[in-house]
């Protein structure tokens, strides 16, 4: 499901104008990015939680020049379904 199919969802739900739901869509978005570049997590109950993870420090390999490189330790983003959210989509969804 793409952005657009989303927006078109709720507007159809809700009876709101796209374009006011595009832009809600939008800056919820914008406010996860930002919390989480400041070092923030964003928790949304019954959803999942948008956190921060620290990656450590390690040595990695250039395979194609044979050498060995330092990877410096970084923060990457991650998401943790909450446990209903997990339950709902394991028990709805056939397994192929």
């Amino acid at each position: 499901m793409t952005k657009a199919e989303i927006v078109a969802n709720i507007s159809e739900k809700s009876g709101i104008e796209k374009a006011d739901v595009l832009r809600v869509v939008e800056d919820l978005m914008v406010e996860v990015k930002d919390s989480l570049n400041q070092g923030n997590n964003v928790y949304l109950r019954g959803f999942g939680s948008f956190i921060v993870k620290k990656r450590a420090e390690k040595t990695g390999r250039n395979i194609s020049k044979n050498t060995t490189i330092k990877i410096p330790a970084h923060n990457i983003p991650a998401f943790k379904p909450a446990k209903v959210f997990v339950e709902s989509v394991k028990n709805s969804v056939p397994v192929k």
